[in-house]
């Protein structure tokens, strides 16, 4: 593949590029200079959105995974998705969606998720009991397992569709739609959708990179031996800079040279770290926890799937639950671009069988041993992982468990690295899909210029420099959350565009019914 061999100037969306950009600066900048009351007015909106249609976040992702199984073994699992063999061999292909999908955001929760649970579990369940344990290491598996993969891959199905089959001329959310709004995907609505998207894309994003940030910072300084505390927000300014240049390279290179590279480097890394805290750590206790919490999850996944705490006894669904599906939805038009651009070649089927199965497996991988690893830590007094989480932050609490293995630094330098590549590989992927959203047309064998990948990389800085400044989790859960509810809306009207145009193309194929070669 190659760059657009238009100018960067030529390849513009000035509409989409030009709102974006003022759209995001006038985010930032009352956050920045007003962040204590702008933290207070993201927690009343986080609050509202969150009580008030929690259950619309809830429903949505219970009928979107529905649907995807329905597609995938349905005979529309044999639309091809373009006329070439896949471009990415399927190990570089599941790397460059699960390190685009996940990020450090999975090194972050995977240590420390348990320990919320653990102490207030939902259901009434007693705290810091052992069925309080089982919950706490089922939930983080449902949260980041198969509902969350579901609201990535039905958008990247219904880009993909509309891009490679239905012959759309850009990745912009809006042509995808253009089988339900029509001439105004290329008018006022149609903009609207894209502005949308962009602006929420980097909203999205503020979050993993906010939770990357104190966490990289927190390795950094004990691989140093300084103070964390002495050097604060200068520390968390560096590691962005560094982490965007990274970044930044990578997408100047492209899919196969950067982003590809880095994905299968991340990839080998994380499985080092991983077999050294299962070798050196308890292994049966692991193992057994991790066989145990997966089967919990199992039995227990329609009711997970359906709880809404009507009652109100906790908050559990609002601040857990709904807050993780905004997440997943507001990244979700994101990563169907990103899908989209690594897909073609694949069916229907490998795409949802695949985006979802491996992404989940990933994921239950990351949990059950990090996440194990420190439970054991816990109940056998050998590190005080609640404590510190509660004294001091998740950060020091991550290191702190790190500190505790064979080889602490060397683990803890590994673990920095893999940190260090999450990010990168899942912000150039970032980069890369803003980039090609303001392009105003793209061929299945070109990239956006580079000047306008790199451009999106530094721009993606500016957002979560302005949310790590205000500190805390709570700006990043309400910051997510009010960038998915637009997006909400979009994803419903990708998904019936999808379903208009597979019985459209059904329709006018109906005398072959070789749905295969529907366009």
């Amino acid at each position: 593949m190659q760059s657009s061999n238009k100018s960067f100037a030529g390849d513009l969306d000035r509409l989409i590029f030009f709102g974006s950009v003022a759209g995001i600066i006038s985010l930032c900048v009352p956050l920045a200079l007003f962040p204590e009351q702008g933290g207070i007015i993201l927690g009343k909106a986080f609050d509202f959105l969150t009580q008030q249609f929690g259950v619309f976040y809830v429903a949505g992702a219970s009928l979107t995974f529905a649907f995807l199984l329905y597609l995938a073994f349905s005979r529309h699992g044999n639309i091809r998705l373009g006329n070439s063999a896949p471009e990415f061999s399927t190990l570089s292909w599941a790397a460059m969606l699960f390190c685009g999908g996940i990020g450090t955001s999975v090194l972050y929760w995977g240590v420390v998720e348990w320990a919320y649970f653990f102490q207030a579990p939902p259901y009434g369940v007693t705290p810091q009991t052992p069925e309080a344990m089982l919950w706490s290491v089922s939930y983080p598996i449902f949260h980041w397992g198969l509902m969350g993969w579901s609201l990535y891959v039905l958008p990247g199905v219904a880009i993909a569709y509309s891009y490679y089959v239905r012959g759309a001329k850009s990745l912009r959310l809006s042509d995808a739609c253009e089988p339900v709004i029509g001439r105004q995907a290329q008018g006022a609505l149609g903009r609207a959708i894209d502005l949308l998207f962009v602006v929420g894309l980097v909203g999205a994003c503020s979050i993993g990179i906010g939770l990357a940030v104190p966490l990289i910072g927190a390795c950094v300084a004990h691989l140093l031996g300084v103070d964390r505390a002495a050097l604060g927000f200068t520390l968390d300014i560096a590691v962005i800079l560094v982490v965007t240049c990274i970044f930044a390279g990578s997408v100047w290179m492209g899919l196969e040279k950067g982003i590809k590279r880095l994905s299968d480097l991340n990839v080998l890394l994380a499985m080092l770290l991983l077999v050294l805290i299962l070798v050196t750590g308890p292994t049966l206790f692991i193992v057994e926890l991790g066989f145990e919490s997966v089967g919990h999850m199992l039995q227990n996944f329609i009711r997970m799937s359906t709880y809404t705490d009507a009652a109100g006894t906790t908050t559990f669904v609002e601040a857990w639950t709904v807050f993780y599906w905004a997440w997943w939805l507001a990244l979700g038009p994101y990563m169907g671009v990103f899908i989209t651009k690594i897909s073609r070649g694949r069916t229907l089927r490998e795409l949802i069988l695949g985006g979802i199965g491996y992404g989940t497996l990933g994921c239950t991988v990351f949990f059950a041993i990090l996440g194990n690893y420190a439970l054991y830590l816990e109940l056998n007094q050998l590190y005080p992982v609640i404590e510190t989480l509660n004294t001091v932050g998740a950060p020091a609490a991550i290191v702190g468990v790190l500190g505790t293995l064979p080889m602490a630094s060397a683990a803890i330098l590994i673990f920095t690295l893999v940190c260090i590549i999450f990010a990168a590989t899942s912000y150039d992927s970032a980069s890369y899909t803003l980039a090609a959203s303001a392009t105003r047309s793209l061929a299945p064998e070109d990239h956006p210029h580079r000047g306008h990948r790199v451009f999106w990389a530094f721009l993606l800085g500016l957002l979560p420099i302005t949310l790590v400044y205000m500190g805390g989790l709570k700006p990043l859960q309400s910051a997510v959350t009010l960038a998915s509810v637009p997006l909400f809306m979009v994803t419903v009207v990708l998904t019936i565009s999808l379903w208009r145009s597979i019985h459209a193309a059904e329709s006018a194929l109906s005398v072959t019914g070789d749905l295969s070669k529907a366009s």
